[in-house]
Parts: C-alpha cells; sequence; structure tokens
C-alpha cells in the first residue's frame, strides 16, 4: 500500500493498527480509540470516523505520532 497522506480513509487507517496489533479500546462520539504495544511501550491512538471522508494531511499525521509505527510500517 504505498501511498502518500492524501488518500486515507477510517478503513485504511483501521486496517493498518490493526495488522500491527492494535486493539478497539473505547470509542467516545465519533471517534475510537485503539491501544496496542509498540516496542514493548503502549500508544493510544485517536481515529474519528467519519464514514469514508478522507482524513486531512495534518490529522493522519498525528495519527502516525500517535501509535508510534514507523513508515515502513504504515507503507509509505
Amino acid at each position: 500500500m504505498a501511498r502518500g497522506v492524501n488518500n486515507w480513509n477510517y478503513s485504511d487507517v483501521v486496517s493498518v493498527l490493526k495488522a500491527h496489533g492494535f486493539s478497539h479500546n473505547h470509542s467516545r462520539g465519533s471517534h475510537q480509540y485503539f491501544i496496542g504495544f509498540v516496542n514493548t511501550k503502549m500508544h493510544q491512538v485517536e481515529v474519528p470516523y467519519h464514514g469514508s471522508k478522507i482524513f486531512k494531511p495534518r490529522t493522519l499525521k498525528g495519527m502516525f505520532l500517535q501509535s508510534g509505527l514507523s513508515k515502513e510500517d504504515w507503507g509509505m
């Protein structure tokens, strides 16, 4: 999945997170929270759910940083 930061939606982000061991923790409104361990450190990622809308690059960058995964893990 070689792609830039301009065409990711909710299902794309969740599939990458679940592939790296993250699981759904809780929901609050339209935001879903996933937790997982990366290098023995727990990370929580907040993923907004707004149907199939594409995330803005800044929102997506925040999710990348929250996850603690490398660019290669995200397929970039």
